[in-house]
């Protein structure tokens, strides 16, 4: 069997991670506050609208109102040809309709969309699949409802770190406002931005951090930085040009050490700083047959016997480089950037490439793999819980993003 070296980037996606997706231009300083237009759902069959005050609905092509929703009740809106309908309880159905605009009537009340409350208004258009639901409101009340989904619940002696992950979350909406123009919005409520959960995210901790941050930005040169983000590095942060094929080298993006002294790490507290997983060699070479499919000529049955599983090349931060399978006819070279989604767990990837390898053999073939690894998510950026680990032990949030973007200043721009 003829194998061609593995050379296609296989993207890394995580819950608290940033990825390496396209971003718009860097954007200059603000006059004032922006609006941000928040992707809450793309292409659904159907979504329900309402909230816990009246919220008044309009076709926003004509500027004609469609109906107030009272309080508590929903309704819900379809796709159509050409356009959506507004369907009301007991089935009855609103002309076809261009643009829908929801604006909640009552002071301190909010807009629900499937369930989930939000601030500010919303607009529902159809797309080419299903319909489209986009959540318009200031920025700082969006970080309202990312940070603490982002960061995790946190103590008041941990408040430093709130404030570093509320001036990252910001920084990283700044830094790629529009990026998702196309779709008729500026981020996705997901991992494929940052998580925005609403209403239901926020805390009084969390809205104390947006406040007191209230306007900056970390930026590099006079520029908002790309503010890539994880859960734990293990013992020091990656690179971004071990980590994205797309991003290329940046000077504030390199390895940082998380060490604390006394053999201790300021991140060591994450349940990730150190974890393992095994695979017996059927069910490794199962979960290998279908990641490494799409990039490598294999036969229809599937991956042959593993024959090893080595490390064959580490990264400056000390993770994985490169990963070489060996099979009968020959080895198959899944470089770093692409190790997590290869080597996969259930429905999730490999925590982190930060690892080492234990291969068991018999009569010379694999017969069971385990990984030792340290660390969740790409590791580049701001370390969570080693911000976390540094707010406990004193440090500023001026000092602990000092720290993991080295050579950037936070600057207010609006």
């Amino acid at each position: 069997m003829r194998l061609r070296r593995l050379v296609r980037f296989l993207p890394v996606v995580t819950a608290a991670a940033l990825t390496a997706c396209p971003r718009a231009a860097p954007t200059p300083p603000l006059a004032a506050e922006p609006e941000m237009r928040i992707g809450l759902a793309v292409g659904r069959d159907s979504v329900s609208i309402g909230g816990d005050g009246e919220l008044l609905l309009t076709d926003d092509e004509r500027g004609a109102p469609i109906g107030s929703i009272p309080a508590g009740e929903r309704w819900w809106v379809v796709p159509d040809t050409g356009g959506l309908r507004v369907v009301r309880p007991g089935g009855s159905r609103s002309p076809r309709l261009g643009r829908v605009v929801a604006v909640n009537l009552s002071e301190g009340r909010f807009l629900a969309v499937g369930g989930r409350r939000y601030r500010g208004r919303a607009s529902l258009y159809r797309d080419v699949v299903g319909v489209t639901v986009v959540n318009h409101l200031p920025l700082e009340s969006y970080l309202a409802g990312v940070v603490g989904h982002e960061i995790g619940p946190r103590r008041d002696e941990e408040r430093e770190a709130v404030y570093a992950q509320a001036i990252v979350s910001r920084t990283y909406a700044v830094r790629n406002r529009g990026r998702w123009g196309t779709l008729g919005f500026d981020a996705h409520a997901d991992v494929r931005d940052q998580v925005y959960t609403g209403v239901g995210g926020e805390t009084p901790l969390v809205w104390a951090a947006v406040r007191h941050t209230a306007g900056r930005v970390v930026r590099y040169h006079g520029e908002p930085i790309d503010a890539f983000y994880h859960s734990t590095c293990g013992y020091r942060t990656a690179s971004a040009e071990e980590a994205f094929r797309t991003v290329g080298r940046r000077p504030y993006l390199r390895s940082v050490s998380d060490a604390a002294g006394g053999g201790r790490y300021y991140c060591d507290q994450s349940p990730r700083f150190r974890w393992r997983e095994e695979w017996d060699e059927p069910t490794l070479r199962a979960i290998l047959s279908r990641t490494l499919a799409p990039y490598t000529d294999l036969p229809a049955a599937g991956l042959p016997r593993l024959q090893d599983l080595t490390v064959a090349r580490t990264t400056e931060s000390g993770r994985v480089g490169e990963l070489r399978v060996d099979i009968a006819g020959g080895a198959i070279r899944v470089p770093g950037i692409a190790v997590r989604e290869v080597m996969r767990v259930g429905d999730r990837p490999l925590w982190s490439a930060a690892f080492q390898l234990h291969v068991s053999r018999a009569n010379g073939a694999v017969t069971r793999v385990a990984a030792a690894g340290a660390g969740s998510g790409h590791g580049v950026g701001m370390c969570q819980w080693g911000a976390i680990g540094r707010a406990r032990a004193g440090q500023d949030h001026v000092r602990i993003l000092a720290t993991y973007y080295p050579g950037t200043t936070v600057d207010r721009i609006y």
